[in-house]
């Protein structure tokens, strides 16, 4: 940034913004080139190692109910429990990966 700053006095201010308005457009014309990729399934996945307690909670709940043919019994908050744990786990490295 010093060095552009520098140089609009040398070149004129004029050639300046319009180097970077063609440094602009190739940068978009790049970006829009490129799939933009979803950081959060893969911070998830490393986050699932950390929330092993939670999950070993739902298995035990869905072996516990395996047998019930009312369908009173369920182990949606253990399943709550573990996703909220990834959750927490994703937003300390999400929020700093988006723009």
């Amino acid at each position: 940034m010093l060095l552009l700053v520098g140089s609009i006095t040398a070149i004129g201010k004029q050639d300046v913004l319009f180097g970077v308005h063609r440094i602009h457009q190739f940068l978009q014309t790049k970006m829009a080139d490129e799939e933009p990729v979803d950081p959060k399934q893969y911070l998830e996945d490393t986050c699932k190692p950390k929330c092993v307690r939670p999950l070993r909670a739902y298995q035990a709940c869905v072996k516990r109910i395996k047998g019930d043919e009312t369908g009173h019994k369920h182990c949606t908050g253990q399943y709550f429990d573990y996703w909220k744990c990834i959750d927490e786990c994703v937003a300390l490295k999400l929020f700093d990966k988006l723009k």
